[in-house]
């Protein structure tokens, strides 16, 4: 075997992924730096948040791109007042309540919810006939969580869809427990009617 055979047997090399210096820091430390004024660390802290955090905003907003303005704000929010937050919750939770509060900001500007628009992906195996079905009834579930009142849509949404607990939930939107605990039973209620047609 030639040195020429060798070269084109051997693998090719990877590049290490690049790593940023702050990529390695734990939560804590990033939350102080940002405190300090280092926007990189909040950027890292954002980077790390912002896909669930898109994720909620959507799921409350039911349109992506106010979701994604909601969340550009959020995140400017929570720049200005990070000096405030005092890690009496998770960072998590810090960010779930002020994106929560941004886009209940926006939903009291404006009606109705053009839910439509937020689609689930359609599995390829499905028939067209099955498909249409899916659609129907994923639009029918969407028109029925947008009209769930706002407070009880944000409860079910951390709960149904983000799978925070009751204690979370009440965090984020300054509730009690038991009241965070009564919206969702309200609210599955309420979309067991609306979706009753379709069992």
């Amino acid at each position: 075997m030639t040195r020429a055979d060798l070269a084109v047997a051997a693998p090719p090399v990877r590049e290490a992924p690049v790593l940023d210096e702050l990529d390695v820091l734990d939560e804590q430390t990033l939350v102080v730096r940002a405190q300090e004024g280092d926007a990189r660390a909040f950027e890292t802290l954002a980077r790390r948040h912002q896909d669930a955090l898109y994720r909620l905003a959507v799921r409350v907003m039911g349109d992506p791109a106010e979701a994604e303005d909601a969340l550009q704000e959020a995140l400017l929010d929570a720049w200005r007042r990070i000096g405030r937050f005092r890690g009496e919750s998770a960072f998590s939770t810090w960010m779930y309540r002020i994106v929560t509060n941004r886009c209940l900001g926006m939903l009291r500007k404006r009606r109705p919810i053009p839910v439509e628009e937020v689609e689930a992906p359609a599995p390829a195996h499905d028939s067209p006939e099955r498909a249409a079905e899916r659609d129907a009834g994923m639009a029918a579930l969407h028109r029925a969580i947008a009209a769930l009142p706002d407070d009880l849509r944000v409860c079910w949404v951390l709960r149904e869809m983000e799978g925070q607990g009751y204690t979370e939930i009440a965090e984020i939107t300054g509730a009690t427990e038991d009241a965070v605990r009564g919206r969702i039973h309200r609210a599955r209620t309420k979309l067991a009617g609306a979706m009753r047609s379709w069992r």
